[in-house]
């Protein structure tokens, strides 16, 4: 690369930087091929997901679900339900389930596989080298997986307030009686509800129409009405304006249809999206490129414009799931330590994510609402989940399974589920995407009863019931009349 001297000799054959999902599963997969990886962290292995993120945000809302079903006690037949709990405690178990998984996301272990794991600052000062520690360290090639932090935006006063984000939030140790939530997005929505059921006084303000925006409206709506009926105040086509703090009140004043409200609370928790970490390790004045959205430009085998430099996880985008950061290791690793031998594209058709409120979301694919925004033609079919069994018997009857069709066949466009255990039941829908099975193979592979994958082959059978051939049914009906006589 010119201006840049390529040693004759590399310390290892992968450098990554950040240790979290991305960056974790890139070493991993590295040092299964046996290549000589050094994993370089300048905070804590596991990244977000870890320790601010996915497991700390999951066991929090299984702590509050369980104090949800104490409220519904006389649904279940029992006469009242109660739990005498300290908040600090509740939040004392989230950080010992994060201390439970850690091992998982070692030093320890990742020594163990082969992975020299180095904790520092590390800076990129040319496309073969990183400088951490007072050390220059050179490789092959190198991958970015520094992900990505919260974004605060620049609205008048709110420097001047003690702000939570999911970053911080954790280490709450007292309930906040009164709890802005800033932002309408899957942060925001699973931890208001969260705070809302361990007993804050929970207002979500969302600039947008409605909560979730990337879902279809009907799967919003069902979202909103359960946090209304949980004592949540969603205040949509709210604009957040200015905080006020004073010795009176911590105080949010917003816009709405041209006038302004105001919001008292006493904690408020800033959840209006992620920013890309590519600011202060050398990416500037290597000239690697960006998107406008502020990720790194990759292509579709993940190299920068600098060839021998790869992304993947959050920093890339463009989805900010675990999921998909482990997904963009597999081919920034494997490109990187076979190129040019044999290289491998990635491939987004198939991405499922899950919002995990109560109930939850799951999608993949498409929705109606792409649907119409693209011009593409489809069908709908929908089944409601209130009808199914198991779902009754849990005291769980609610939701819907959404799915979108091309027009004619079985060919699955997109798949929306709200209800309980969504996450789970759409990785059938996943699995027939990919490999391109339609619903006529969901509806005939068996499912067990009573469970919610049911759902599934119910929503299958409304699809084939109204796709069933009128023609030949009207012969078979006077067929079967024949034969009685």
């Amino acid at each position: 690369m010119a201006g840049y001297k390529k040693p004759k000799r590399f310390d290892y054959n992968l450098a990554v930087l950040g240790a979290g999902a991305a960056g974790l599963s890139s070493a991993y997969i590295a040092a299964t091929v046996k290549a000589k990886v050094a994993l370089i962290e300048k905070h804590r292995m596991g990244g977000d997901c870890l320790n601010t993120g996915c497991v700390p945000s999951k066991a929090l809302i299984k702590s509050a679900k369980l104090l949800s079903y104490a409220k519904r006690a006389s649904e279940f037949g029992f006469n009242s339900g109660n739990f005498d709990y300290e908040f600090a405690n509740v939040m004392d178990r989230v950080q010992k389930v994060i201390t439970k998984i850690e091992p998982h996301d070692s030093v320890e272990r990742y020594t163990k596989l082969g992975v020299d794991c180095i904790s520092g600052d590390g800076q990129i000062t040319s496309p073969y080298s990183i400088e951490v520690n007072g050390k220059t360290i050179t490789a092959k090639n190198i991958i970015i997986a520094t992900g990505a932090r919260p974004f605060v935006p620049p609205i008048k006063g709110l420097d001047k307030i003690d702000y939570l984000t999911s970053d911080n939030v954790w280490n709450l140790r007292e309930l906040p009686k009164r709890m802005v939530v800033l932002g309408g997005g899957p942060i925001g929505c699973e931890l208001a509800q969260t705070f809302a059921r361990l007993g804050s006084e929970v207002t979500q303000v969302e600039m947008l129409h409605q909560l979730l925006v990337r879902e279809d409206p009907e799967a919003s709506d069902m979202i909103t009405d359960k946090f209304e009926n949980e004592g949540i105040k969603v205040l949509t086509r709210h604009k957040a304006k200015e905080f006020i703090s004073d010795t009176r009140s911590n105080r949010l004043i917003c816009e709405h249809d041209g006038k302004d409200v105001t919001i008292e609370f006493d904690k408020v928790l800033v959840a209006i999206g992620r920013k890309p970490n590519v600011t202060g390790f050398g990416l500037e004045e290597l000239g690697i490129e960006l998107n406008p959205q502020g990720t790194i430009k990759t292509d579709r085998f993940l190299r920068t414009n600098i060839k021998n430099i790869y992304a993947c996880g959050d920093v890339a985008g463009p989805f900010l799931f675990t999921h998909t950061a482990g997904y963009q290791a597999w081919f920034a690793t494997v490109n990187a330590m076979f190129t040019p031998l044999k290289k491998f594209a990635t491939d987004y058709r198939v991405i499922p994510w899950c919002t995990f409120t109560d109930p939850e979301i799951a999608r993949v694919g498409i929705n109606e609402k792409d649907a119409l925004e693209q011009n593409i033609p489809y069908e709908s079919t929908t089944y409601g989940i209130d009808d199914l069994d198991r779902a009754i018997a849990d005291g769980e009857a609610q939701g819907v399974v959404k799915i979108i069709t091309k027009p004619g066949t079985d060919t699955i466009l997109g798949v929306t589920i709200v209800g309980d255990h969504a996450g789970d039941l759409i990785a059938e829908y996943v699995l027939a995407m990919k490999n391109r099975l339609g619903l006529n193979k969901i509806f005939n592979t068996i499912h067990i009863y009573p469970t919610f994958s049911e759902a599934n082959k119910m929503a299958a059978g409304v699809w084939k019931k109204a796709h069933a051939p009128s023609t030949i049914l009207k012969l078979l009906k006077k067929f079967h009349n024949w034969r009685i006589g």
